[in-house]
């Protein structure tokens, strides 16, 4: 992690564009050369993010997703500013757009719900626990791939994950209701089939029949 004096950042900053802020500042920015800049502030006086800084674990999380073969963004750089006291991430994004705003604009079909299931279960094979998992940091690539964004919550397992993080992540993913509908348009079948084609097993959720996620599910 770099130290970052303010008068660099200023530069950095120049001409970028606002992409994301509440009510202590700014938290994304999108620099003139399309890079972008998140910034993390630290929310508690005692917290990890002292010993280990939100921007660093978005690097780290994005190291160990490229070696595991899933798209991500590249990160530039990780900086301390204590000008202002956050710590901030420079990346490179992930081309594509995200699976929210795709189906917000168009529902889209079955294959992209079978697809879609076949990625999150490709997830858990490799042991990535995502804790922020939904349609908004799923970015849907040109090619047809699919990558993550908003790095900074994943955790990661020595081998698949197992049963309750596999129900913990899926309960997340079907959580907010715009997303819920989507992935359960059709009962859920064929995001439930894409899972089984990408993992070979069930989401350990369906055993309770999908119920209180919202959708009907299938057995079997």
């Amino acid at each position: 992690m770099v130290k970052l004096e303010y008068e660099s950042f200023l530069s950095l900053r120049e001409g970028a564009e606002v992409v994301e802020a509440d009510g202590h500042g700014e938290k994304v920015l999108l620099l003139r050369d399309g890079t972008y800049l998140k910034l993390f502030r630290r929310k508690r006086l005692l917290s990890s993010a002292v010993w280990y800084p939100y921007a660093q674990r978005f690097s780290d999380n994005a190291e160990a997703l490229t070696a595991r073969g899933i798209p991500c963004p590249a990160v530039v750089g990780v900086y301390w500013l204590p000008a202002i006291s956050r710590d901030a991430v420079h990346y490179r994004p992930v081309a594509g757009q995200a699976l929210r705003q795709l189906v917000a604009v168009d529902s889209c079909g079955t294959r992209l719900r079978f697809e879609f299931g076949a990625f999150v279960a490709k997830l858990h094979g490799l042991g990535v626990y995502f804790r922020s998992l939904h349609l908004g940091n799923v970015i849907l690539m040109p090619g047809g791939d699919f990558g993550l964004i908003d790095l900074a919550d994943l955790r990661f397992a020595r081998g698949a994950l197992g049963k309750r993080l596999v129900e913990r992540n899926m309960r997340h993913l079907f959580r907010l209701p715009g997303d819920r509908s989507w992935l359960s348009f059709d009962g859920g079948r064929a995001f439930i089939s894409g899972y089984r084609f990408g993992s070979g097993r069930l989401p350990a959720i369906e055993k309770n029949g999908f119920a209180d996620l919202g959708i009907a599910g299938q057995s079997g």
